[in-house]
Protein backbone atom coordinates (compact mmCIF):
# COMPACT_ATOMS: atom_id res chain seq x y z
CA UNK A 1 0.00 0.00 0.00
CA UNK A 2 1.22 3.69 -0.77
CA UNK A 3 2.51 5.55 2.50
CA UNK A 4 0.12 7.73 3.73
CA UNK A 5 -0.62 9.39 6.97
CA UNK A 6 -3.03 6.42 8.08
CA UNK A 7 -0.45 4.38 7.43
CA UNK A 8 2.47 6.79 8.87
CA UNK A 9 0.06 6.48 12.24
CA UNK A 10 -0.10 2.65 12.53
CA UNK A 11 4.31 2.87 11.99
CA UNK A 12 3.96 5.75 14.92
CA UNK A 13 1.61 3.19 17.57
CA UNK A 14 3.93 0.18 16.41
CA UNK A 15 6.72 1.90 17.46
CA UNK A 16 5.21 3.72 20.52
CA UNK A 17 4.16 -0.31 21.66
CA UNK A 18 7.84 -1.21 21.81
CA UNK A 19 9.68 1.53 22.85
CA UNK A 20 8.81 2.01 26.78
CA UNK A 21 11.50 0.16 28.47
CA UNK A 22 11.87 2.73 30.90
CA UNK A 23 8.57 1.27 32.48
CA UNK A 24 9.83 -2.25 32.76
CA UNK A 25 12.36 -1.22 35.28
CA UNK A 26 11.33 -3.36 37.81
CA UNK A 27 11.95 -6.24 35.71
CA UNK A 28 15.74 -5.90 35.15
CA UNK A 29 16.29 -3.90 38.19
CA UNK A 30 16.67 -6.69 40.49
CA UNK A 31 19.21 -8.23 38.37
CA UNK A 32 21.29 -4.89 37.86
CA UNK A 33 21.14 -4.46 41.48
CA UNK A 34 22.86 -8.13 42.24
CA UNK A 35 25.67 -8.48 39.33
CA UNK A 36 26.89 -5.08 40.60
CA UNK A 37 26.98 -5.38 43.54
CA UNK A 38 24.73 -2.12 44.27
CA UNK A 39 22.90 -1.05 47.77
CA UNK A 40 19.04 -0.02 46.95
CA UNK A 41 20.86 3.52 47.66
CA UNK A 42 23.32 2.74 44.56
CA UNK A 43 20.11 1.66 42.48
CA UNK A 44 17.78 4.52 43.51
CA UNK A 45 20.54 6.98 41.70
CA UNK A 46 20.96 4.97 38.37
CA UNK A 47 17.08 4.90 38.61
CA UNK A 48 17.12 8.69 38.46
CA UNK A 49 19.16 8.89 35.60
CA UNK A 50 16.75 6.84 34.31
CA UNK A 51 14.06 9.24 34.74
CA UNK A 52 16.46 12.16 33.80
CA UNK A 53 17.11 10.76 30.57
CA UNK A 54 13.60 9.27 29.64
CA UNK A 55 11.44 12.88 30.81
CA UNK A 56 14.41 15.71 29.26
CA UNK A 57 13.22 16.22 25.78
CA UNK A 58 14.74 19.38 24.96
CA UNK A 59 17.25 17.86 22.49
CA UNK A 60 14.77 15.62 20.48
CA UNK A 61 12.37 18.76 20.06
CA UNK A 62 15.31 20.67 18.91
CA UNK A 63 16.54 18.13 16.56
CA UNK A 64 12.95 17.35 15.58
CA UNK A 65 12.48 21.31 14.42
CA UNK A 66 15.54 21.47 12.92
CA UNK A 67 14.85 18.44 10.44
CA UNK A 68 11.09 17.99 10.27
CA UNK A 69 9.09 21.04 10.75
CA UNK A 70 11.12 23.43 8.69
CA UNK A 71 11.42 20.95 5.96
CA UNK A 72 7.62 19.40 5.79
CA UNK A 73 7.45 19.94 2.44
CA UNK A 74 10.03 17.57 1.56
CA UNK A 75 8.37 14.28 -0.25
CA UNK A 76 11.43 11.96 -0.79
CA UNK A 77 11.38 9.39 1.65
CA UNK A 78 15.07 9.34 2.15
CA UNK A 79 15.09 13.04 2.78
CA UNK A 80 15.07 15.02 6.06
CA UNK A 81 12.28 14.37 8.10
CA UNK A 82 11.25 12.55 11.52
CA UNK A 83 13.24 9.53 10.07
CA UNK A 84 16.16 11.52 11.54
CA UNK A 85 14.80 11.68 14.60
CA UNK A 86 14.17 7.93 14.91
CA UNK A 87 17.84 7.09 14.20
CA UNK A 88 19.14 9.28 16.66
CA UNK A 89 16.56 7.35 19.38
CA UNK A 90 17.88 3.95 17.96
CA UNK A 91 21.72 4.87 18.61
CA UNK A 92 20.75 5.57 21.64
CA UNK A 93 18.91 3.21 22.90
CA UNK A 94 20.83 0.27 21.35
CA UNK A 95 24.29 1.28 23.05
CA UNK A 96 22.69 2.53 26.59
CA UNK A 97 21.09 -0.88 26.71
CA UNK A 98 23.55 -3.45 25.23
CA UNK A 99 26.50 -1.94 27.31
CA UNK A 100 24.04 -2.74 30.42
CA UNK A 101 23.74 -5.58 29.16
CA UNK A 102 27.62 -6.21 28.84
CA UNK A 103 27.82 -5.30 31.89
CA UNK A 104 25.37 -7.96 33.76
CA UNK A 105 26.37 -10.26 31.85
CA UNK A 106 30.03 -9.61 32.53
CA UNK A 107 31.21 -9.58 29.25
CA UNK A 108 32.99 -6.19 30.52
CA UNK A 109 34.58 -5.72 33.69
CA UNK A 110 32.16 -4.29 35.84
CA UNK A 111 31.60 0.02 34.98
CA UNK A 112 32.17 2.42 37.87
CA UNK A 113 28.34 3.92 39.27
CA UNK A 114 29.01 6.93 37.38
CA UNK A 115 29.39 5.08 34.11
CA UNK A 116 26.64 3.22 34.67
CA UNK A 117 24.78 6.10 35.46
CA UNK A 118 25.35 7.22 31.96
CA UNK A 119 24.60 4.24 30.01
CA UNK A 120 21.29 4.24 31.78
CA UNK A 121 21.16 7.69 30.92
CA UNK A 122 21.67 7.13 27.43
CA UNK A 123 19.61 4.17 26.90
CA UNK A 124 16.52 6.12 28.57
CA UNK A 125 16.77 9.25 26.74
CA UNK A 126 16.53 7.29 23.60
CA UNK A 127 12.82 7.23 24.82
CA UNK A 128 12.48 11.16 24.31
CA UNK A 129 13.62 10.73 20.38
CA UNK A 130 10.97 7.93 19.40
CA UNK A 131 7.69 9.50 21.31
CA UNK A 132 8.64 13.39 20.01
CA UNK A 133 9.06 11.82 16.27
CA UNK A 134 6.05 10.06 16.71
CA UNK A 135 3.68 12.14 18.69
CA UNK A 136 4.98 15.64 16.78
CA UNK A 137 4.17 13.87 13.85
CA UNK A 138 0.84 12.60 14.47
CA UNK A 139 -0.44 15.94 15.60
CA UNK A 140 0.89 17.76 12.48
CA UNK A 141 -1.29 14.79 10.33
CA UNK A 142 -4.13 15.53 12.29
CA UNK A 143 -4.11 18.95 13.62
CA UNK A 144 -7.64 19.36 14.09
CA UNK A 145 -8.07 16.20 16.73
CA UNK A 146 -5.05 17.23 18.68
CA UNK A 147 -6.19 15.43 21.97
CA UNK A 148 -7.17 11.99 20.41
CA UNK A 149 -4.16 11.69 18.35
CA UNK A 150 -1.78 12.41 21.79
CA UNK A 151 -3.61 10.17 24.16
CA UNK A 152 -3.77 7.47 21.53
CA UNK A 153 0.34 7.60 21.21
CA UNK A 154 1.11 8.93 24.86
CA UNK A 155 -0.89 5.28 25.74
CA UNK A 156 0.72 3.19 23.67
CA UNK A 157 3.99 4.35 25.20
CA UNK A 158 2.35 3.61 28.70
CA UNK A 159 1.01 0.40 27.56
CA UNK A 160 4.32 -0.70 25.82
CA UNK A 161 5.72 -1.83 29.11
CA UNK A 162 3.13 -4.35 29.27
CA UNK A 163 3.91 -5.63 25.97
CA UNK A 164 7.64 -5.55 26.48
CA UNK A 165 7.33 -8.20 29.62
CA UNK A 166 4.66 -9.95 27.43
CA UNK A 167 7.44 -10.94 25.03
CA UNK A 168 9.80 -11.86 27.48
CA UNK A 169 7.82 -13.98 28.92
CA UNK A 170 7.00 -15.99 25.92
CA UNK A 171 10.59 -16.14 24.76
CA UNK A 172 13.06 -15.61 27.46
CA UNK A 173 11.36 -16.71 30.76
CA UNK A 174 13.55 -15.75 33.71
CA UNK A 175 16.20 -14.83 32.12
CA UNK A 176 16.24 -11.22 33.09
CA UNK A 177 19.60 -10.53 32.04
CA UNK A 178 18.52 -11.44 28.43
CA UNK A 179 15.92 -9.03 28.72
CA UNK A 180 17.95 -6.21 28.58
CA UNK A 181 19.37 -7.51 25.40
CA UNK A 182 15.90 -7.59 24.53
CA UNK A 183 15.70 -4.00 25.02
CA UNK A 184 18.62 -3.26 23.07
CA UNK A 185 17.61 -5.08 20.29
CA UNK A 186 13.38 -5.09 19.75
CA UNK A 187 12.99 -1.20 19.76
CA UNK A 188 15.88 -0.33 17.48
CA UNK A 189 15.03 -2.24 15.04
CA UNK A 190 11.13 -1.59 15.34
CA UNK A 191 12.35 2.05 14.76
CA UNK A 192 14.77 1.61 11.92
CA UNK A 193 12.17 -0.82 10.11
CA UNK A 194 8.98 1.44 10.47
CA UNK A 195 10.81 4.76 10.59
CA UNK A 196 10.62 5.73 7.05
CA UNK A 197 7.12 5.95 6.80
CA UNK A 198 6.47 8.11 9.15
CA UNK A 199 6.34 11.21 7.76
CA UNK A 200 4.11 14.76 7.46
CA UNK A 201 1.35 14.74 5.12
CA UNK A 202 -1.22 17.39 4.16
CA UNK A 203 -4.37 16.89 6.20
CA UNK A 204 -7.81 16.28 5.59
CA UNK A 205 -9.97 16.24 8.30
CA UNK A 206 -13.67 15.69 7.13
CA UNK A 207 -13.91 12.22 8.56
CA UNK A 208 -10.93 11.70 10.47
CA UNK A 209 -12.47 11.22 14.13
CA UNK A 210 -14.52 8.32 13.45
CA UNK A 211 -10.93 6.43 12.31
CA UNK A 212 -8.86 8.00 15.20
CA UNK A 213 -12.13 6.37 17.52
CA UNK A 214 -11.57 3.44 15.75
CA UNK A 215 -7.91 3.47 16.53
CA UNK A 216 -8.65 3.83 20.36
CA UNK A 217 -10.97 1.30 20.35
CA UNK A 218 -8.47 -1.36 19.32
CA UNK A 219 -6.14 0.31 21.99
CA UNK A 220 -8.63 -0.45 24.71
CA UNK A 221 -8.97 -3.85 23.46
CA UNK A 222 -5.61 -4.78 23.16
CA UNK A 223 -5.01 -3.48 26.97
CA UNK A 224 -8.37 -5.49 28.10
CA UNK A 225 -6.70 -8.54 26.52
CA UNK A 226 -3.29 -7.51 27.93
CA UNK A 227 -5.19 -7.76 31.33
CA UNK A 228 -6.73 -10.59 31.47
CA UNK A 229 -3.70 -12.58 30.11
CA UNK A 230 -1.58 -11.33 32.98
CA UNK A 231 -3.58 -12.06 35.31
CA UNK A 232 -4.33 -15.89 34.28
CA UNK A 233 -0.97 -16.03 34.07
CA UNK A 234 -0.50 -15.29 38.01
CA UNK A 235 -3.03 -17.86 38.43
CA UNK A 236 -2.59 -20.34 36.17
CA UNK A 237 1.29 -21.52 35.41
CA UNK A 238 0.59 -21.46 31.72
CA UNK A 239 2.92 -24.23 29.25
CA UNK A 240 5.05 -22.39 26.44
CA UNK A 241 2.44 -23.33 24.01
CA UNK A 242 -0.12 -21.49 25.68
CA UNK A 243 1.93 -18.75 25.72
CA UNK A 244 2.80 -18.32 21.95
CA UNK A 245 -0.66 -19.06 20.98
CA UNK A 246 -1.76 -15.77 23.68
CA UNK A 247 1.51 -14.12 21.80
CA UNK A 248 0.49 -14.70 18.79
CA UNK A 249 -3.26 -13.09 19.55
CA UNK A 250 -1.70 -9.87 20.47
CA UNK A 251 0.62 -9.54 17.67
CA UNK A 252 -2.47 -9.82 15.47
CA UNK A 253 -4.81 -7.18 17.80
CA UNK A 254 -1.30 -4.95 17.26
CA UNK A 255 -1.76 -5.59 13.37
CA UNK A 256 -5.81 -4.50 13.44
CA UNK A 257 -5.44 -1.06 12.46
CA UNK A 258 -4.46 -1.97 9.22
CA UNK A 259 -7.73 -2.91 8.19
CA UNK A 260 -9.33 1.01 9.31
CA UNK A 261 -6.16 2.40 7.62
CA UNK A 262 -7.10 0.63 4.16
CA UNK A 263 -10.50 2.17 4.98
CA UNK A 264 -9.57 5.53 5.33
CA UNK A 265 -7.09 5.76 2.73
CA UNK A 266 -10.28 4.50 0.38
CA UNK A 267 -12.42 7.06 1.70
CA UNK A 268 -9.67 9.66 1.33
CA UNK A 269 -9.13 9.09 -2.14
CA UNK A 270 -13.27 9.04 -3.13
CA UNK A 271 -13.37 12.52 -1.91
CA UNK A 272 -10.13 13.69 -3.48
CA UNK A 273 -11.71 12.26 -6.91
CA UNK A 274 -14.81 14.20 -6.10
CA UNK A 275 -13.06 17.43 -5.48
CA UNK A 276 -11.19 16.89 -8.42
CA UNK A 277 -14.29 16.40 -10.55
CA UNK A 278 -16.06 19.14 -9.35
CA UNK A 279 -13.61 21.59 -10.03
CA UNK A 280 -14.17 21.63 -13.51
CA UNK A 281 -16.99 23.65 -14.18
CA UNK A 282 -18.79 23.15 -17.42
CA UNK A 283 -18.99 26.72 -18.40
CA UNK A 284 -14.83 26.67 -19.16
CA UNK A 285 -15.43 24.65 -22.24
CA UNK A 286 -18.03 27.45 -23.44
CA UNK A 287 -16.24 29.19 -26.26
CA UNK A 288 -18.19 32.33 -26.13
CA UNK A 289 -17.75 32.21 -22.14
CA UNK A 290 -14.25 32.36 -22.62
CA UNK A 291 -14.08 35.30 -25.09
CA UNK A 292 -16.57 37.20 -22.80
CA UNK A 293 -13.84 36.47 -19.76
CA UNK A 294 -11.34 38.02 -22.29
CA UNK A 295 -12.93 40.68 -23.09
CA UNK A 296 -14.30 41.75 -19.54
CA UNK A 297 -10.73 41.51 -17.98
CA UNK A 298 -9.13 43.78 -20.71
CA UNK A 299 -11.79 46.31 -20.10
CA UNK A 300 -11.75 46.16 -16.54
CA UNK A 301 -8.06 45.32 -15.30
CA UNK A 302 -7.54 45.02 -11.55
CA UNK A 303 -5.26 48.16 -9.68
CA UNK A 304 -3.05 46.75 -7.43
CA UNK A 305 -1.97 49.28 -4.66
CA UNK A 306 1.31 48.90 -2.71
CA UNK A 307 0.59 48.61 0.90
CA UNK A 308 2.43 51.39 3.57
CA UNK A 309 5.25 50.02 5.15
CA UNK A 310 3.87 50.73 8.37
CA UNK A 311 0.81 48.96 7.96
CA UNK A 312 2.70 45.57 7.45
CA UNK A 313 4.68 46.41 10.79
CA UNK A 314 1.45 46.79 12.54
CA UNK A 315 -0.27 43.90 11.42
CA UNK A 316 2.35 41.93 11.73
CA UNK A 317 3.11 42.90 15.47
CA UNK A 318 -0.51 42.25 16.31
CA UNK A 319 -0.71 38.59 15.16
CA UNK A 320 2.54 38.11 17.17
CA UNK A 321 0.97 39.38 20.20
CA UNK A 322 -2.22 37.56 19.24
CA UNK A 323 0.08 34.24 18.70
CA UNK A 324 1.64 34.79 22.30
CA UNK A 325 -1.93 35.19 23.94
CA UNK A 326 -3.39 31.95 22.65
CA UNK A 327 -0.03 30.16 22.86
CA UNK A 328 0.67 28.70 19.82
CA UNK A 329 3.62 28.40 17.75
CA UNK A 330 6.09 29.88 20.54
CA UNK A 331 9.77 28.97 21.19
CA UNK A 332 11.22 27.71 24.29
CA UNK A 333 12.00 31.42 25.07
CA UNK A 334 8.45 32.84 24.65
CA UNK A 335 6.74 29.92 26.60
CA UNK A 336 9.05 30.98 29.43
CA UNK A 337 7.60 34.04 29.49
CA UNK A 338 4.18 32.73 29.91
CA UNK A 339 2.50 31.95 33.36
CA UNK A 340 0.84 28.59 32.13
CA UNK A 341 4.62 27.25 31.00
CA UNK A 342 5.74 27.62 34.86
CA UNK A 343 2.76 26.36 36.45
CA UNK A 344 3.15 22.97 34.13
CA UNK A 345 6.80 23.09 35.47
CA UNK A 346 6.16 23.37 38.79
CA UNK A 347 3.15 20.68 38.93
CA UNK A 348 5.05 18.22 37.03
CA UNK A 349 8.47 18.47 38.97
CA UNK A 350 6.32 18.26 42.30
CA UNK A 351 3.83 15.43 41.22
CA UNK A 352 5.33 13.45 39.07
CA UNK A 353 8.70 12.90 41.10
CA UNK A 354 6.67 10.89 43.61
CA UNK A 355 5.08 8.79 41.22
CA UNK A 356 8.58 8.50 39.17
CA UNK A 357 10.11 7.47 42.85
CA UNK A 358 7.74 4.83 43.23
CA UNK A 359 7.54 3.05 40.27
CA UNK A 360 11.85 3.05 40.34
CA UNK A 361 10.94 0.81 43.84
CA UNK A 362 8.39 -1.21 42.81
CA UNK A 363 10.25 -4.21 42.52
CA UNK A 364 11.45 -3.44 45.93
CA UNK A 365 7.85 -2.73 46.99
CA UNK A 366 6.56 -6.07 45.67
CA UNK A 367 9.78 -8.01 47.85
CA UNK A 368 8.88 -6.11 51.39
CA UNK A 369 4.99 -7.79 50.64
CA UNK A 370 7.02 -10.85 50.14
CA UNK A 371 5.61 -11.56 46.47
CA UNK A 372 7.31 -13.94 44.41
CA UNK A 373 9.38 -13.11 40.93
CA UNK A 374 5.57 -13.92 39.34
CA UNK A 375 3.85 -11.67 41.16
CA UNK A 376 6.11 -8.50 40.77
CA UNK A 377 6.45 -9.10 37.32
CA UNK A 378 2.32 -8.81 37.12
CA UNK A 379 2.54 -6.18 39.28
CA UNK A 380 4.73 -3.93 36.71
CA UNK A 381 2.55 -5.07 33.77
CA UNK A 382 -0.57 -4.04 35.55
CA UNK A 383 0.97 -1.01 36.52
CA UNK A 384 1.68 -0.17 32.63
CA UNK A 385 -1.34 -1.12 31.55
CA UNK A 386 -3.24 1.76 34.22
CA UNK A 387 -0.31 3.94 32.67
CA UNK A 388 -2.12 3.47 29.52
CA UNK A 389 -5.47 3.74 30.82
CA UNK A 390 -4.35 7.28 32.75
CA UNK A 391 -2.63 8.68 29.71
CA UNK A 392 -5.10 7.97 27.70
CA UNK A 393 -8.20 9.03 29.65
CA UNK A 394 -6.23 11.98 31.07
CA UNK A 395 -7.33 14.31 28.14
CA UNK A 396 -10.87 13.20 27.51
CA UNK A 397 -12.19 13.77 31.30
CA UNK A 398 -10.41 17.06 31.95
CA UNK A 399 -12.29 17.92 28.24
CA UNK A 400 -15.94 16.77 29.81
CA UNK A 401 -14.87 18.80 33.19
CA UNK A 402 -13.78 21.83 31.16
CA UNK A 403 -17.10 21.65 28.62
CA UNK A 404 -19.23 20.43 30.69
CA UNK A 405 -18.52 21.90 34.19
CA UNK A 406 -16.39 24.57 33.26
CA UNK A 407 -13.93 23.39 35.63
CA UNK A 408 -10.35 24.44 34.81
CA UNK A 409 -7.58 22.02 33.92
CA UNK A 410 -4.98 22.98 36.59
CA UNK A 411 -8.02 21.95 39.09
CA UNK A 412 -8.15 18.26 37.58
CA UNK A 413 -4.51 18.10 38.30
CA UNK A 414 -4.49 19.27 41.68
CA UNK A 415 -7.52 16.57 42.23
CA UNK A 416 -4.87 13.82 40.39
CA UNK A 417 -2.23 15.00 42.40
CA UNK A 418 -4.52 14.67 45.78
CA UNK A 419 -5.30 11.07 44.37
CA UNK A 420 -2.11 10.05 44.03
CA UNK A 421 -1.04 11.28 47.63
CA UNK A 422 -3.79 8.79 48.95
CA UNK A 423 -2.80 5.58 46.83
CA UNK A 424 0.77 6.33 48.67
CA UNK A 425 -0.07 6.97 51.79
CA UNK A 426 -2.13 3.85 51.57
CA UNK A 427 0.48 1.46 50.09
CA UNK A 428 2.96 2.69 52.90
CA UNK A 429 0.51 2.06 55.47
CA UNK A 430 1.19 -1.70 54.58
CA UNK A 431 -2.77 -2.46 54.67
CA UNK A 432 -2.50 -3.92 51.40
CA UNK A 433 -0.03 -6.26 52.31
CA UNK A 434 -2.59 -7.77 54.77
CA UNK A 435 -5.52 -7.36 52.00
CA UNK A 436 -3.67 -9.79 49.88
CA UNK A 437 -3.20 -12.18 52.76
CA UNK A 438 -6.30 -12.57 53.69
CA UNK A 439 -8.83 -11.76 51.11
CA UNK A 440 -7.86 -11.31 47.31
CA UNK A 441 -4.03 -10.75 45.83
CA UNK A 442 -5.30 -10.20 42.33
CA UNK A 443 -7.43 -7.14 43.28
CA UNK A 444 -5.19 -5.71 45.09
CA UNK A 445 -2.62 -6.01 42.70
CA UNK A 446 -5.12 -4.26 40.76
CA UNK A 447 -5.87 -1.31 43.06
CA UNK A 448 -1.97 -0.73 43.93
CA UNK A 449 -1.62 -0.10 40.01
CA UNK A 450 -4.53 2.29 39.28
CA UNK A 451 -3.31 4.89 42.52
CA UNK A 452 -0.33 4.46 41.81
CA UNK A 453 -0.16 5.27 38.21
CA UNK A 454 -2.23 8.55 38.80
CA UNK A 455 0.38 10.96 38.04
CA UNK A 456 0.46 9.88 34.37
CA UNK A 457 -3.01 11.82 34.40
CA UNK A 458 -1.24 15.20 34.49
Amino acid sequence: MESNRWIATIASIWIQCSCGASYAFGIYSPILKSSQGYSQSTLDTVSVFKDIGANAGVLSGVLYSAVAVRRRGRSSTFGIGPWVVHVAGAIQCFAGYFLMWLSVTGVIHRPAVPLMCLFMLVAAHSQTFFNTANVVTAIQNFPDYGGTIVGIMKGCLGLSGAILIQVYQTIFKDKPSTFLLMLALLPTLVSLLLMCLVRIYETNTVDDKKHLNGFSAISMIIAAYLMIIIILENIFSLQLWARIFTFILLLLLLASPLRIAIEAQKEDLQRLTQASSSMRDPLLDDPEVQESEKFSATKDPIEYHEVPSDVGQIEKATSSDKTQQDGQDLNLLQSMRTGDFWLLFIAMACGMGSGLATINNISQIGESLSYTTVEIDTLVSLWSIWNFLGRFGAGYVSDILLHTRGWARPLSMVITLASMTTGHVIIASGFFGEFVCRFNHSRCLLWFSVVLDAHNNL
